[in-house]
């Protein structure tokens, strides 16, 4: 179930100025807060979506993925062509 953030529209209570509640999507938003019954509000918040990208998805956002090959020894699996695809650790 996704979580919501809630704002008291007066004075907080033992819960806080703002919380957040776990709602079914097909849940109302609340009016009043389930600790004080005061007024509350429902806040808008950031989404965070994990979506896996492929190496050349990486690579055309312009971000750098480095593979483990050794100790100290990375792959650079997201290099542009021409460049050298082994980044040693040990000597940065």
């Amino acid at each position: 179930m996704p979580f919501y953030t809630y704002e008291h529209t007066g004075k907080a209570c033992a819960k806080g100025k703002r919380f957040t509640l776990s709602q079914s999507m097909k849940d109302a938003p609340l009016k009043k807060c389930p600790e004080c019954g005061g007024e509350v509000r429902r806040l808008i918040s950031k989404v965070n979506l994990s979506i896996s990208k492929s190496n050349r998805e990486l690579k055309n956002l312009g971000f750098q993925k480095l593979v483990r090959r050794d100790k100290g020894v990375y792959e650079d699996v997201t290099r542009k062509d021409g460049d050298n695809p082994i980044i040693d650790a040990n000597n940065l």
